[in-house]
């Protein structure tokens, strides 16, 4: 018995467990939840709402990590 919710990053299927709260999806990702900002289901998610939101099975995310840098 399969108990993993299937969700899209970034155009790509991914799974994970249910009730995973998005800054430990950020973190499975390998990615720092500092340094990235995330479109869910089609609406940026302010950062303030990330500990309280679960992904949910068919939710979308787009992530884009913030890229410092300058002349």
């Amino acid at each position: 018995m399969n108990s993993a919710i299937t969700l899209q990053v970034n155009g790509d299927r991914r799974q994970c467990p249910p009730h995973t709260r998005l800054p430990d999806l950020l973190t499975h990702l390998g990615l720092n939840p500092r340094l990235v900002a995330v479109e869910y289901n089609g609406e940026i998610l302010h950062r303030q709402f990330w500990e309280e939101t679960e992904v949910q099975e068919g939710d979308r995310l787009e992530i884009v990590t913030i890229v410092g840098g300058g002349i």
